[in-house]
């Protein structure tokens, strides 16, 4: 059984995950991902299976990949990048992880969030080359904070904003909003993005990427917004369409942008948003934890080892 690991949390952080993957006797070839679709379809074709992250699996990749391929298990539960669709055509099962990393990835959200409004990373910076740079910040307490996406890592940010004395907003689909959760924290409803944008000063991003979601935030919607909005993302790039982000905040009409998520990772040195004064942006680490990534790494070579070998306990995501 051949194995490609391309996953670098992954490989690169201690835990059992190291263990069972080794007891299992497959033949593992390691590759440091995420990987586009060209090398990828270089590698097709010679793997029983994918244990996988942010790789391009293109319908092309699937074509070369079958009929060998037998599984597909994501570490992490963003497929964007694979094409479940495809996959689900050819009844290739697609596993991932949910429920694992909301905890982390909410907690990235308010580091990101609070060091954007403190002006940490130019302070702490400054005092390290010498200087003592006194920069006056803000706070978030009273403020309002927008959620898009009100599934687990929605919930988590929504129980932190609380306890930082926020007012709550949020949008999600009316068949999945959590009605018993946003009553208990005081959450007003949102159905579409617009009617929420003119209340709040921080909108925080954790929806997934689909066709609908796909520049979600633009020019457009941004005039409806207020002055100086704080927007943060740790949920995925493509959601902010970049040359209008880059437009408002050069107008002053976003007052920082805080992302964990570029559209090119890692990104060319030109990126227009790498040296931007009012863009923070840390290097998807957002559920790189050392509690974290062992969670998902076991979940993930779990869902793989236990459906190769014809166990019920794996979570599929997509069916037929």
């Amino acid at each position: 059984m051949r194995i490609l690991l391309t996953t670098t949390s992954y490989q690169d952080t201690p835990g059992e995950h190291h263990a069972l993957l080794a007891a299992q006797g497959y033949d593992v070839h390691r590759e440091r991902g995420p990987l586009p679709e060209s090398r990828m379809l270089e590698l097709a074709g010679e793997f029983d299976a994918f244990l996988c992250g942010d790789d391009e699996i293109t319908r092309a990749v699937l074509d070369k990949a079958l009929p060998r391929l037998r599984v597909i298990s994501k570490y992490g539960i963003g497929l964007d990048k694979i094409d479940v669709a495809a996959c689900t055509e050819k009844k290739l099962p697609v596993l991932f992880t949910p429920g694992v990393n909301h905890t982390t990835v909410a907690e990235h959200t308010f580091c990101l969030l609070l060091a954007l409004v403190r002006n940490l990373v130019d302070s702490a910076n400054s005092v390290r080359n010498g200087q003592w740079k006194r920069v006056t910040g803000h706070e978030i307490w009273n403020k309002t904070i927008g959620i898009v996406g009100l599934g687990r890592i929605g919930q988590e940010v929504a129980k932190r904003a609380t306890a930082f004395g926020m007012n709550i907003h949020a949008m999600d689909l009316p068949q999945y909003w959590p009605k018993a959760f946003a009553d208990v924290h005081g959450i007003t409803q949102h159905e579409e993005i617009e009617t929420m944008l003119p209340h709040i000063d921080v909108l925080s991003l954790h929806a997934n990427l689909s066709e609908s979601t796909r520049n979600l935030i633009n020019a457009e919607r941004l005039k409806l917004a207020k002055p100086e909005l704080l927007v943060v993302n740790t949920s995925r790039a493509e959601l902010v369409h970049m040359p209008d982000m880059i437009a408002a905040l050069d107008a002053g009409k976003v007052g920082g942008y805080a992302t964990d998520v570029l559209d090119i990772e890692p990104p060319p040195a030109d990126h227009p948003l790498l040296k931007h004064p009012k863009a923070l942006i840390t290097p998807h680490i957002g559920s790189r934890t050392y509690e974290s990534v062992p969670r998902q790494a076991m979940r993930a070579t779990l869902n793989l080892v236990n459906y190769l070998k014809g166990e019920k306990d794996v979570i599929q995501a997509n069916k037929w």
